[in-house]
């Protein structure tokens, strides 16, 4: 098994019960260069998404060294997705961080978007 299967693994069960909760969920992934956040409604439909790859992030991030693989831009997308998730009237989510570690990068994105208003 390599580090991708295991990470799915742990993610399976978390997505499950999510499922039977009925939520929005905000789903997080990252590479080494980005890191993304989306929320996504019971029914698998993407409401809300957010990442490094925008161009209002990137110009942010601009001067900076590590543009999108550090935890400052990751506070900058958790921001921006529950800002963007409190103008689409979502205020309480669950949290899946698709099997990653909470800590560094997924940890500075979760507490951002907490301190942005988000709840979860």
């Amino acid at each position: 098994m390599d580090k991708k299967e295991s990470r799915l693994r742990r993610g399976r069960q978390t997505r499950i019960k999510i499922a039977q909760q009925k939520v929005n969920r905000l789903s997080v992934h990252r590479t080494n260069l980005h890191i993304y956040a989306s929320l996504i409604s019971p029914e698998a439909k993407v409401l809300v998404s957010a990442s490094t790859l925008e161009a209002e992030v990137r110009a942010e991030l601009a001067g900076q060294s590590g543009k999108g693989g550090n935890a400052a831009a990751a506070a900058l997308v958790g921001k921006r997705v529950a800002e963007k998730a409190l103008k689409a009237g979502i205020t309480e989510v669950a949290f899946d961080r698709s099997g990653f570690r909470f800590h560094g990068r997924v940890k500075a994105l979760a507490e951002a978007a907490r301190e942005a208003g988000l709840k979860f």
